[in-house]
């Protein structure tokens, strides 16, 4: 189909009335349903209070959110904070119905165009666990949070434990600054050991991302190692992933190595879990392989401090709440 053009639309609106009642709903709904700018569905709502209201009727807003983002879906129900309108059972002219679904209407026009911004910086809050530390808090994860791979003239950096086995896995676990992130890459840093012979950089062979959310009441705190513990054999139970990047080869460089995803992730939740595919470095002295990080970025766009969540379920079904005041 040929792009649509708005301003085409209005000059054939002048000249038979009202374009939409003369399409009719169907091919109405497949026009509009084309229009890919969140600002474009703003101008048709300006055209007429009949273009308006069919916009809000047939939830285009809503529809343009998904088809940007599909994991959209996991919104159950919409919050506008004190504007509590619970949602009701449809009825002809039924005034509650209608005001339901005016800020259904409003609160995904303002989601759209968060999701559209192009807005980028690093995303992570904080780190919240490592499945393994050598060194605790020496070599906490926490260290990879800081640009530099030293502080204050000391070595900062994430170590985990030695294994024997170069395939045992790492996991890292990180919150992100806002429980609606549009993410697109992931920046991570292995560590040179610049006070060890030859200066071995170790690297993991491959990386894997997840994203997601807390389940239901879960909990979890700083990386001591009972929290290690609980990471490395209990993560899936304590958090849902809705996303799970392919696998990334990782050099074995001092550098700050960029993987891009396919295509950007909407992550609802604000968590991400980075796994860290085999080993590729042993260390001398006691020839256990290890794995080091220095610094670990989420690159992407979160949402306006407007917009927050609530996860009200154990397969990550949430609650979208919009604060008016504070977008």
């Amino acid at each position: 189909m040929m792009p649509i053009s708005l301003s085409s639309v209005y000059l054939e609106m002048e000249g038979c009335g009202d374009l939409l009642q003369s399409l009719g709903p169907d091919l109405s709904m497949k026009i509009l349903t084309c229009l890919k700018d969140p600002s474009d569905l703003v101008r048709v709502c300006s055209v007429s209070s009949s273009w308006r209201q069919f916009v809000i009727k047939n939830h285009l807003s809503k529809q343009l959110c998904l088809r940007m983002f599909p994991e959209i879906s996991s919104v159950a129900r919409v919050i506008e904070v004190e504007n509590m309108i619970e949602p009701v059972k449809v009825k002809p002219d039924n005034s509650m119905e209608w005001d339901c679904l005016e800020r259904d209407h409003r609160v995904y026009s303002f989601l759209a165009r968060g999701l559209a911004s192009s807005l980028r910086k690093d995303c992570i809050s904080e780190a919240i666990a490592a499945s393994s530390t050598d060194h605790y808090p020496r070599e906490s994860i926490h260290n990879t949070l800081e640009p530099s791979d030293m502080v204050e003239q000391r070595a900062s950096y994430w170590s985990s434990v030695g294994e024997s086995d170069p395939a045992v896995p790492e996991m890292l676990l990180y919150e992100l600054i806002s429980k609606l992130c549009i993410i697109s890459e992931i920046h991570i840093q292995p560590f040179q050991v610049y006070f060890e012979l030859g200066f071995p950089i170790y690297s993991a062979k491959a990386v894997r991302f997840r994203m997601g959310c807390r389940r239901f009441l879960a909990e979890i705190g700083s990386d001591s190692s009972d929290e290690s513990d609980a990471v490395h054999e209990s993560a899936d139970n304590l958090f849902e992933w809705t996303y799970t990047s392919p696998e990334f080869p990782m050099a074995q460089e001092n550098r700050l190595q960029k993987f891009e995803l396919p295509e950007p992730v909407l992550c609802i939740g604000g968590i991400l879990q980075i796994e860290l595919l085999g080993r590729a470095q042993r260390e001398e002295i006691d020839g256990l392989y290890y794995i080091c990080i220095s610094h670990v970025q989420a690159v992407g766009r979160p949402l306006s401090l407007g917009f927050d969540v609530d996860i009200h379920d154990p397969m990550g079904r949430c609650t979208l709440k919009y604060y008016p005041g504070a977008a």
